[in-house]
């Protein structure tokens, strides 16, 4: 099968070994992956914010980049929320290509829950609130978890609460987010896990440094970094 990576603004300039992940675990299954270099932000951000009339733009921009596609993948639940869920509401005429967060390919177009992965390593899962109220993707990232070779899945107290980040909800609200945040951080770290995993890096930005600051040893990974490691690379520590 033929899939255009949709990389989106945040993992491209902050976390670009997520996008190279899931360029790596596609090919390894068989598949081509595209990178139309003409993509540009989906315009989250600014719909979120309340700029709808200058996210309108992007929108169509996306549309036009990866109208011809036959799938769209992106490492985000909220990006693919936006694309999906919103695009349309910005401008009723768009007509965008399926658009799929990672799982939702693996499992649901692929068919796939065994991707061959290696991570030996004790692993708790945040199930971010876009993947999972407005994609609705269940259990499928648990499913592709669950069938890594070596991996210790453990379940995360109160899983499904928000993390606190909600994009500019933290900088606007930064002691109700830090709350949020203390309620998940105090969560993940009753689990023993060495990894915190999630589908995406906003979220995992958002735990993880309050994670690194108190020095717990507890490492985070893309969803995608996971189900892309091999064997050879079970000795490196994921820190």
């Amino acid at each position: 099968m033929r899939i255009a990576l949709f990389i989106t603004c945040f993992n491209d300039t902050m976390f670009p070994g997520t996008g190279k992940a899931v360029v790596r675990l596609l090919e390894r299954l068989g598949h081509t992956v595209d990178f139309p270099q003409a993509q540009v932000c989906c315009g989250q951000m600014h719909f979120n914010t309340g700029y709808r009339r200058e996210a309108v733009p992007l929108a169509r921009r996306f549309a036009e980049v990866f109208g011809h596609c036959e799938a769209v993948v992106t490492p985000s639940g909220s990006c693919a929320a936006m694309v999906r869920d919103h695009h349309r509401v910005l401008d009723p005429g768009l007509s965008s290509p399926p658009v799929y967060e990672l799982s939702e390919l693996l499992v649901d177009v692929l068919g796939i829950t065994d991707v061959g992965a290696w991570f030996p390593h004790r692993v708790t899962y945040h199930p971010t609130c876009h993947s999972m109220r407005m994609l609705r993707v269940g259990d499928r990232p648990l499913r592709l978890l669950r069938a890594v070779r070596g991996i210790d899945v453990v379940e995360l107290p109160a899983a499904e609460a928000c993390c606190g980040f909600g994009g500019t909800f933290a900088l606007k609200n930064p002691d109700t987010s830090n709350a949020i945040l203390a309620d998940k951080v105090h969560h993940v770290r009753a689990t023993g896990a060495e990894v915190l995993c999630a589908g995406d890096n906003s979220c995992l930005m958002h735990i993880g440094g309050t994670l690194s600051r108190m020095r717990t040893g507890i490492a985070t990974r893309h969803l995608a970094e996971i189900l892309a490691a091999t064997e050879e690379d079970a000795h490196e520590h994921p820190s």
